[in-house]
C-alpha cells in the first residue's frame, strides 16, 4: 500500500510502529516522505498514493476517491503558523504596512496560507503585494537575508524562529481561535474509498496509541527524518502536533473544518466543498 507523509515529527511519530511492522493488522507500507505541498498536489491527481497526509486547505482539490480519515492527522489550539519579520520590525510594523510587500509561503493550498488570506482581508486594506512560495525551510533564512519582507512560517518554526534573529508579527492561530473560538484545522489524512476505510482507521490509531504508550521506540525513526532537528525542538513539536485530536476530529474537530473552508469559500480563495460528503464517519 503506497502512503506519503511528511518527515515531520508529529507524522513519523504517529505513523512509526505501522511503518516498521509493530502494529499487525496494517499493510506493508510503501512510504514517500514528502513536504506538505507535494502531497497536496499528489492528492489531486488521479494515480495518487493510497493514503496521503494533505493540508486541510486542499481537500477542495482532492480526488473524489478520497475519503476524510476522522484520526491521525493534525488539529488544535495553540498550534497555527506565524508570520515573520526581522526582529527589528516586529515590535514597530504595523502589520497593515504589509500593503505592497513580498512574503514568503510554504504552500498556496496550506491551511496556513488560508488562514494568512483571511487574516490580511481583514487587516492589509490594500493587499499584500507579493505571494512567493518556498520551502518551509527556506522561509526564515529568506527572512533573515531580506530576500523576501516577511514569512509565512509552520511546523518547529514556532520553536526556532528567534535563532534567526527574527520576531513574531502576527500569531494566526491566535487570531483563528480568538475569532472564531475553535481550533485549528491543519493536516488530514485521507484514504481511497477502495481501501477497507473501517481496518485502516484501526491500524492508524493502534500506531498512534503504540507511539504513546513507547515514545522512546520510535525515537531514532523520527530523528532521521527531522532535518537535524534537535531531540528538544522534536519532542516539542510532537508534544504540540500530535493529541486528542489526532486519535478522533470528533463534532468539534470537523465543525473547525468546516468553519474554515466555508469562510474560504466565501471570500473566493478555494471552491465550495461540502465537508460532510467527504467525511468517512458521517452518520
Amino acid at each position: 500500500m503506497k502512503i506519503s507523509f511528511s518527515p515531520c515529527p508529529n507524522d513519523t511519530f504517529i505513523f512509526h510502529a505501522a511503518v516498521n511492522g509493530i502494529i499487525s493488522d496494517a499493510p506493508e507500507l510503501d512510504v514517500t516522505y514528502a513536504d506538505i505541498d507535494i502531497t497536496n498536489h499528489l492528492a489531486a491527481q488521479p494515480d495518487g498514493p493510497d493514503i496521503l497526509k494533505v493540508s486541510y486547505a486542499a481537500l477542495p482539490w482532492i480526488q473524489p476517491d478520497y475519503a476524510l480519515l476522522p484520526c491521525g492527522g493534525a488539529l488544535g489550539r495553540g498550534c497555527g503558523p506565524m508570520i515573520l519579520v526581522n526582529q527589528e520590525e516586529s515590535t514597530q510594523l504595523d502589520p497593515r504596512k504589509l500593503s505592497g510587500k513580498v512574503v514568503a509561503v510554504p504552500s498556496e493550498r496550506s491551511t496556513a496560507y488560508l488562514l494568512f488570506r483571511l487574516w490580511s482581508a481583514q487587516n492589509v486594506p490594500n493587499g499584500i503585494g507579493e505571494i512567493v512560495v518556498l520551502p518551509f525551510h527556506d522561509i526564515m533564512p529568506a527572512v533573515r537575508d531580506g530576500k523576501v519582507d516577511a514569512g509565512l512560517v509552520i511546523h518547529e518554526a514556532r520553536f526556532t524562529y528567534p535563532d534567526y534573529g527574527l520576531g513574531c508579527l502576527v500569531d494566526l492561530g491566535h487570531w483563528w481561535e480568538t475569532d472564531t473560538g475553535l481550533p485549528i484545522p491543519l493536516g488530514a489524512i485521507i484514504a481511497k474509498r477502495s481501501l477497507d476505510i473501517d481496518a485502516t482507521i484501526h491500524w492508524i490509531r493502534q500506531s498512534l496509541e503504540y507511539a504513546w504508550k513507547h515514545p522512546q521506540v520510535s525515537q531514532d525513526y523520527v530523528l532521521e527524518h527531522a532535518q537535524e532537528m534537535s531531540p528538544e525542538v522534536a519532542q516539542s513539536h510532537i508534544d504540540l502536533y500530535v493529541n486528542g485530536f489526532s486519535r478522533d476530529l470528533g463534532e468539534e474537530g470537523y465543525h473547525a473544518v468546516h468553519a474554515l473552508l466555508t469562510r474560504a469559500a466565501q471570500e473566493n480563495i478555494v471552491p465550495p466543498i461540502d465537508v460532510e460528503a467527504l467525511r468517512w464517519d458521517r452518520s
